[in-house]
Formats: C-alpha cells, sequence, structure tokens
C-alpha cells in the first residue's frame, strides 16, 4: 500500500514537521510513503519519489516545505490531470495527504471526481482563513514572529519618541494583524473585519501624548491596502500630519512564512498527519478535510469547507474593539 504526500500553495512552518511525521508514521504502518515534489506542478511532470528516514532526517526544526511548493494553473486542464493521475499510477499511489488552502483542497476534489485518488486535505496557511477550523497549520509560528519583530520595533520607537506602522501578512483575513495587536499591547489595529473610526482614535492619542505616551505601535493587516481601509503608508501620513508624532513603516512581508516552527505548529503537524493516515487507511474517504475546534479533531467534506467565507471569532474581534475607536 502506498501513500504520497504534497504541499501546495503558500509554504508555511509546520510543514517540514508534518512531512518528517508523515514519512515516520507510515513506516510503522507498513505503508510506503512517497514524497511529491513541487506541488501540483510535480504531480503533473511526475516528480514523485518513494520516502526514505534520510530524504526527513533533521528536517523538524525547519521552516518551509523540503519538498518544496507551487500554484499550477495547468492543473486546471483535464488533460494535465489526466497526466498526474498516470503518473501515480506508475506507483501504486491512490491516496494523498496534501498540505496547503481551500484553493488545493479544490483542485484534489476535482483530481479525485475525475480519477477516484482518495486525499485528505490538512490545513496549512499562515493567513488561517480556512472555514471550519480554528487553527491551520504555521500559524502559531507567524504569529510568534510578528510578535518577536514588533517588540523589536517598539524598542526602538519608544527611544525616539516615535510611531511605527507595523503591516502583517493575512491576505484579507485579518487575523495575523488582530491576534498580534492584541498579543503585542498595540495602541492602533485596523484590519478589514472591523469598523474604525480615526478621528475618535487620534482624539485619544494624543491625549494619551499629553499624559506621558512616548510611542504609537499601530499594527495593520495587509488586506486594507486593497480594501476600503486605510492603508499602511496613509496611516503613516496620518499619525505624522493629524497627531504628530515622527512614523516609521515596517511592512514584515515573507519573514512572516519562514523562522523554525513553534512546538505548538510541530505537534499540530503530527496529529494532523497521524490523524490523516489513519483515516485513509481504515476508510475509503473520497475527499476530506481535516480541522481543528474546541481542541478536537474532524473530518469534513470540501464542500462544508468552501460553503462559507472564514470569520474570525466574535470574541477575539471585542477584545480588539478599543483599538478602533
Amino acid at each position: 500500500m502506498s501513500i504520497a504526500i504534497m504541499t501546495s500553495g503558500g509554504d508555511c512552518a509546520g510543514m517540514n514537521p508534518a512531512i518528517k511525521q508523515f514519512v515516520d508514521y507510515c513506516f510503522t504502518k507498513d505503508v510506503q510513503p512517497y514524497l511529491i515534489y513541487d506541488g501540483l506542478e510535480g504531480l503533473i511532470d511526475g516528480d514523485i519519489k518513494a520516502a526514505t528516514y534520510e530524504d526527513v532526517a533533521g528536517i523538524m526544526h525547519e521552516g518551509g516545505t523540503k519538498i518544496r511548493s507551487s500554484r499550477s494553473k495547468r492543473f486546471f486542464e483535464y488533460e494535465y490531470r489526466k497526466q498526474a493521475f498516470e503518473n501515480l499510477q506508475k506507483y501504486g499511489i491512490d491516496k494523498i495527504v496534501i498540505l496547503g488552502g481551500d484553493g488545493s483542497f479544490r483542485a484534489l476534489n476535482q483530481f479525485h471526481k475525475d480519477f477516484g485518488v482518495n486525499f485528505i486535505g490538512v490545513p496549512a496557511t499562515i493567513d488561517n482563513d480556512i472555514f471550519g477550523t480554528e487553527y491551520c497549520l504555521g500559524v502559531d509560528t507567524a504569529l510568534n514572529i510578528i510578535r518577536q519583530a514588533t517588540d523589536a520595533v517598539r524598542d526602538t520607537s519608544s527611544s525616539f519618541k516615535r510611531a511605527c506602522v507595523i503591516e502583517t501578512m493575512g491576505r484579507d483575513c485579518g487575523y495575523l494583524a488582530l491576534v498580534s495587536a492584541i498579543t503585542c499591547g498595540a495602541e492602533v489595529c485596523i484590519i478589514p473585519e472591523l469598523d474604525y473610526d480615526l478621528e475618535s482614535i487620534g482624539n485619544r492619542l494624543k491625549d494619551e501624548l499629553e499624559k506621558g505616551r512616548k510611542y504609537i505601535v499601530c499594527i495593520v493587516a495587509e488586506g486594507c491596502n486593497h480594501d476600503k481601509c486605510t492603508s499602511t503608508n496613509q496611516l503613516v501620513q496620518w499619525l505624522e500630519t493629524d497627531i504628530g508624532i515622527e512614523t516609521r513603516a515596517t511592512i514584515l512581508g515573507h519573514v512572516q512564512r519562514g523562522g523554525n516552527p513553534t512546538v505548538f505548529d510541530r505537534l499540530m503537524a503530527s496529529e494532523f498527519v497521524t490523524y490523516s493516515i489513519d483515516k485513509l487507511l481504515s476508510d475509503h474517504i473520497g475527499g476530506s478535510v481535516i480541522v481543528y475546534n474546541r481542541s478536537e479533531f474532524q473530518f469534513v467534506t470540501i464542500e462544508h469547507v468552501n460553503s462559507q467565507k472564514y470569520k474570525i471569532r466574535d470574541d477575539l474581534l471585542e477584545l480588539a474593539k478599543r483599538l478602533v475607536n
């Protein structure tokens, strides 16, 4: 019996621990593990290799994905999906664990409908924007990287009585910015999910500065740059012009995707993959996604994951409301 693993879409810390656990656990179940390199593109091109212990030795602490990733336009075409299926047949592979986001899951779901290949999707994206799961692999590491960067920028801002605007990733989802603002003690948090009042925020900040505040930390989600929110550059100009404080912008960018996976991401990677393999070996599951809610793992359909847009929990939004007015 053979099972393959692949990573698709954006990389994140936690993928390598998942790959290592996949290989190690497959061997304990007398299953031959295979590695699909370069995501969906590698599946089309036949970049598939039987895994060994040596392939995954020493990767638990590494960020990114050892088997690399990609985004594939070719996979939308039937002829390339058929080519991918023929590549799997050469190795007797009819089961796949895929680490990625909802777009990757949709692609594999179509693949299953075409050729009957069973798969389980493991939510892996720092954006944490997949409906149906409270947690996606890589989120904890990304949050800790943002925390480290924000703490460092705060140090220099306080030394010069400056404001800093820190932009986080997250696509259209403000989860990273929201949680970072709460846990880093930011004075302002601008995300697409929360209405805010710059005039009210401005009055509050001016009052705080008069009463002794020496610096301001503002965290903004990247989705605000292409939404109807105030962008990072606009916030810098507003702080300098309206509030009257020297301001610097820090765009964290792809540094948030890398770095050593945290203990929590390593543990979750191991659990996600172990339960996925057990499910694939015990049931004819078609296509499913493993999710994590209220400290429990569950398997749901692709249709469920795609049925709604992810929404940040109301209690988290409530915690940040004092930062938007």
